[in-house]
């Protein structure tokens, strides 16, 4: 499956979401992935299809996960993490 899509989803769409948007692309333009493009959103604007991946914390797992693939963080501020784990899903979904 091809990613052209990431969306970073929290409660309200506004702060945490934002923050996790502005990681994603640091953590993409370090591996210099420049294809993806990435949004934020609030939890209730998610729906099947508005993206290839979501990127969400642990307390969005229940409401996320049945829209399509999540990656899930623990602490959604933890860049080291963030980047750990998106490297291990772009690297098995073949994109890097």
């Amino acid at each position: 499956m091809a990613i052209k899509k990431i969306m970073c989803a929290c409660g309200v769409g506004l702060g945490s979401s934002f923050l996790v948007e502005m990681n994603v692309n640091k953590v993409l333009k370090k591996l210099n992935v420049h294809d993806i493009e990435v949004s934020h959103s609030a939890a209730t604007d998610v729906y099947k299809g508005a993206a290839d991946l979501y990127v969400i914390g642990k307390d969005m797992n229940d409401m996320i996960s049945a829209y399509g693939p999540t990656l899930v963080l623990d602490n959604i501020v933890s860049l080291p993490e963030l980047e750990k784990k998106l490297t291990e899903y772009l690297t098995e979904k073949g994109v890097i």
